[in-house]
């Protein structure tokens, strides 16, 4: 039994939402589409997974959210990176590249 490709995401959805809002401000449905395109459509977020997401990184300080109006002139939910979020970005980054140094190793492609 596999695993599927949204299961690879849920160690990673913090950087990889951090990494888009580094970009600037956007709303969720904009950090979903940003990551699915960039990604070559192999990453798609469910909302689901994001908004429970931005809602914990909001609690911590990472990012800021509030309201505003889409491009489709519809109300929506902005949100944009801290000072702390810069920094815990770092973090998330340097996490990532010690892990996939490990798994590289494990695997004898490092």
């Amino acid at each position: 039994m596999g695993k599927g490709k949204n299961d690879l995401l849920q160690g990673t959805l913090v950087l990889l939402v951090l990494k888009t809002l580094q970009r600037g401000r956007m709303h969720g449905y904009g950090i979903t589409v940003h990551i699915q395109q960039i990604s070559k459509e192999i990453l798609r977020i469910e909302e689901g997974s994001l908004y429970p997401a931005l809602h914990r990184m909001a609690q911590e300080g990472w990012i800021r959210a509030e309201w505003g109006v889409s491009e489709n002139n519809r109300k929506a939910r902005y949100y944009e990176l801290t000072a702390a979020g810069r920094r815990q970005l770092e973090k998330e980054e340097q996490s990532w590249e010690e892990l996939t140094k490990a798994v590289a190793s494990v695997l004898g492609v490092a």
